[in-house]
């Protein structure tokens, strides 16, 4: 995938049908257990997502748009996510992501990748 269509990707992924905008990070849970019960308790919250999750994403975009091997980047984002259910939302929203973007962008890049990580690789 070329930089240009890898960029559009990122850019659109709120606007495709893959879930990454419907997302919350685990807040919904967070205000059942009561953990977030006001708008200072949200601000904490994103912000802690924002310094250990997002600032792993983060990391793992950047290697991804510098050509990292995708197979490489998934074994590292499974070794930074110790969480099993982050591991699984992960991969489901990049399952949705790749049905999308094999969508818009048909062709035997993705094809391939999607067949080697059936289950979905980690969205980032």
């Amino acid at each position: 995938m070329t930089a240009t269509r890898s960029a559009l990707l990122v850019l659109a992924d709120g606007r495709f049908p893959a879930g990454g905008h419907a997302h919350s990070g685990g807040a919904e849970a967070a205000v059942k257990a009561g953990r977030i019960r006001d708008a200072a308790g949200l601000e904490a919250f994103c912000l802690g997502r924002l310094h250990t999750v997002g600032l792993t994403a983060a990391g793992l975009a950047a290697a991804a748009a510098l050509g990292i091997d995708p197979y490489e980047l998934d074994a590292a984002a499974d070794a930074r996510t110790p969480s099993p259910a982050l591991r699984a939302a992960a991969r489901r929203l990049g399952r949705q992501l790749m049905r999308a973007a094999r969508a818009a962008w048909p062709g035997p890049e993705l094809d391939a990748l999607a067949a080697a990580f059936p289950r979905g690789a980690h969205q980032p």
